[in-house]
């Protein structure tokens, strides 16, 4: 089920060394982006080991910030930004085909690395040259940003915090829930309200004085995206810290279809690791039922039967989340032509829609491999369920097929609400 086969040039690019404003962590020398191909080789290399211990990590709910680190520091979160900035230069379809083979070993991790993937499109979308000056360097420094993310407690998207001036600088307060990523982030990207009511992005480092990272996301799965509540009380924010809103809800824009996208490349990620799942099961620790007739459980015809259909979910729904991906491209070539993103839009929610339902089949089939032993705790199966169930609540899938089919019945485009 290895998909990390090289696609993209082979020229090698190095990285101009840039000092960061908020050095990662670990402060070693980091590789040079490369091409997409010498990308895709070091995630060859490195996923085997990220999922080692995966389902052990959510057993013991122990958040994986060793393996968002290793991620980061391969370079593994720069597919996107141009070779002008020292990036690979790949396309969307290189990102997110990453974005199904880490959620193929993690899906935890691959979610939780999400906001690095939008701050890239949102840059190249905004063709800030300044912005991109500030931030494409940091990210190939190997450094990861968080987001300090949806507010609870009103209409989905308002915004209650504020932000405000003093003197030269700002002082930001409110909390914020869904923080995806936050506790593995040297960077956390926020919204508030300026006196005036309007919308205003920033950029914080994560030890800020004034900012609590707080780690009581409670969900039944995805529970080490690190995704819980950001607290700003009187945190400063710096005038250079304030961020550009590079897109309007009111009008469509490249940036949401890649968001939604990588929940479907999440889903189809949980679809393959149920199939691995099963077939190391079927392997090595199911029994074949007593009149089967079969002396291993990989002669079993319904066990065959049943990894097939697995394997089918899983083919699925990789194959709609990569045309997807490839309509933000033909978007892309059509200088983002509005009836270019429209079609993306559409194909997007109808990715998502497959990817979801084939995630939830696979990771339910996965216990048919096996008799009651496939119900044990320590063989965590469940996980793949209850991650699939989760990432399939972000966004209602319901919304996905009518947006789908107002489109094909009325040529009614889709909201530009941000879900879409």
């Amino acid at each position: 089920m290895n998909d990390m086969t090289s696609i993209a040039e082979t020229e090698s690019i190095s990285t101009p060394h840039v000092p960061a404003a908020h050095p990662a962590p670990q402060g070693t020398a980091l590789p040079a982006a490369g091409d997409t191909a010498t990308l895709f080789a070091r995630a060859e290399a490195l996923l085997p080991r990220i999922g080692e211990g995966a389902a052990e990590r959510e057993k013991q709910r122990a958040l994986p910030y060793e393996q968002a680190r290793r991620i980061a520091e391969a370079g593994l979160l720069t597919f996107r930004i141009p070779r002008a900035y020292g990036g690979p230069g790949g396309s969307v379809r290189d990102a997110i085909r990453f974005v199904i083979a880490l959620a193929g070993v993690d899906s935890n991790l691959a979610q939780a690395l999400r906001p690095n993937f939008g701050l890239v499109e949102a840059l190249l979308s905004a063709k800030d040259e300044t912005q991109c000056r500030r931030w494409f360097p940091r990210l190939l420094a190997g450094q990861i940003f968080g987001n300090g993310g949806v507010e609870r407690g009103s209409a989905h998207g308002t915004v209650s915090a504020r932000i405000v001036r003093e003197g030269d600088h700002y002082r930001v307060h409110g909390d914020k829930y869904y923080s995806t990523g936050a506790l593995f982030a040297d960077w956390i990207t926020s919204i508030a309200l300026d006196e005036d009511g309007r919308e205003t992005t920033f950029v914080l480092p994560r030890d800020r004085e004034g900012m609590e990272l707080v780690d009581d996301f409670d969900t039944i799965g995805q529970r080490l995206t690190a995704s819980g509540t950001t607290r700003f009380t009187n945190a400063l924010v710096r005038a250079d810290e304030i961020r550009p809103g590079y897109f309007s809800r009111d009008r469509r824009n490249p940036v949401t279809p890649v968001f939604q996208l990588f929940l479907g490349a999440v889903e189809a990620g949980i679809a393959r690791n149920a199939l691995n799942d099963a077939v190391a099961f079927a392997r090595t620790k199911a029994r074949p039922i007593k009149h089967s007739g079969a002396e291993r459980s990989v002669d079993e015809p319904y066990v065959r039967e049943t990894v097939g259909r697995i394997a089918a979910q899983a083919y699925t729904a990789e194959a709609v989340v990569l045309r997807a991906a490839e309509a933000i491209d033909a978007a892309w070539a059509d200088q983002l032509s509005d009836a270019a993103l429209t079609r993306a839009s559409v194909e997007v929610a109808q990715a998502q829609y497959i990817a979801i339902e084939a995630a939830l089949r696979a990771s339910e089939w996965a216990f048919d491999v096996g008799g009651a032993s496939a119900t044990d705790r320590t063989h965590n199966i469940d996980r793949h369920w209850r991650n699939a169930r989760t990432v399939a609540n972000h966004n209602p899938r319901q919304w996905k097929t009518a947006v789908a089919g107002a489109w094909f019945l009325k040529d009614e485009a889709p909201p530009t609400s941000g879900l879409f």
